[in-house]
């Protein structure tokens, strides 16, 4: 085959301008070394690929067949001929991120999905842990870029170090499933929250102490004088979702993430009197690095498609 490769391109361009002439002008060589590469190329696959006549030539079955496939092959070469351009043109970047299970999950995934298609030239590794070791990994250089939940009370000296940049703002609100609830309902009726019984029977699914989800509940917990005797505690944010689909207790959880659930009522929101102030998640880089390409690219393309996933609530 690697003998008729030439052959084929001749073929290639002999079926489109349907002439020889007119083809070996396209390809400036001449009308015999165009009729020579046919009869050639026919003779090696035992097959006649043109009718001639005094008005030019067409394929003929066989000839048909054979043009799909060198058309397909050659728009292949030519594909693979750009991207080493684009290659050439646009060096590989290498971009870490650190991210929580979480958040990438239901929020960075769904970016990087389109997001690498468009920067090939873009290389991309993923740390997933929790947001402080994400801020932390930060302050030691050890990732470029994280996506995290923005302390609410970040100290001056990590404003410093870190500079965040808000994209999306989100909510925590608690939720479980009727069956789950149905006994506290007929035994305390409405307003949970303000019977005290109910919040020393009931078990609720929390995040760890370190999470920034966590903490940011535990302030609006003290803030209300609500205090939760019954404490199942889980490493990450899928983990009470499912504890509480599977009826265990009342997680708190981001709103965004069980939307569908609400809607279905897989799952049902508990009013406790008052909302969890929202708050926001964002990107975080190291305020005195210098932001690069590859930072400059995913900060933009966050900016436009995460406001766009999840319409502020």
């Amino acid at each position: 085959m690697e003998q008729n490769l030439n052959l084929y391109h001749v073929f290639y361009e002999v079926a489109n301008c349907h002439n020889f002439s007119i083809a070996a002008k396209k390809m400036y060589i001449s009308q015999p070394a165009i009729s020579k590469s046919i009869s050639k190329l026919e003779e090696n696959l035992h097959t006649v690929l043109f009718h001639r006549s005094s008005k030019g030539v067409t394929l003929t079955r066989e000839g048909e067949i054979l043009y799909r496939y060198v058309e397909q092959a050659l728009f292949s070469l030519r594909s693979g001929e750009e991207q080493l351009k684009t290659s050439a043109s646009f060096p590989i970047s290498q971009l870490s991120i650190g991210v929580s299970t979480t958040l990438c999950k239901y929020v960075l995934l769904p970016v990087l999905k389109d997001f690498m298609t468009q920067n090939p030239n873009i290389k991309i590794t993923i740390s997933c842990q929790p947001t402080l070791d994400t801020i932390s990994a930060l302050q030691e250089g050890s990732i470029d870029i994280g996506l995290v939940g923005i302390p609410s009370k970040a100290e001056e000296t990590d404003n410093r170090l870190i500079t965040y940049l808000p994209i999306k703002t989100i909510e925590d609100i608690f939720v479980a499933t009727d069956s789950y609830l149905a006994p506290f309902l007929g035994k305390y009726k409405n307003d949970l929250y303000k019977k005290e019984g109910f919040f020393k029977d009931a078990s609720f699914i929390m995040l760890n102490k370190e999470n920034i989800s966590r903490q940011h509940a535990d302030l609006f917990l003290a803030a209300n004088h609500l205090d939760l005797k019954n404490i199942i505690e889980v490493n990450n944010m899928d983990l009470s979702i499912e504890f509480a689909k599977a009826g265990l207790g009342i997680a708190c959880v981001i709103g965004d993430f069980v939307e569908k659930d609400l809607k279905k009522e897989t799952l049902r929101e508990i009013k406790l009197g008052h909302r969890v102030p929202k708050r926001q998640i964002g990107l975080a880089y190291p305020a005195k690095s210098a932001r690069f390409g590859a930072i400059d690219a995913l900060i933009q393309y966050c900016q436009i498609l995460i406001p766009t996933q999840f319409p502020p609530s």
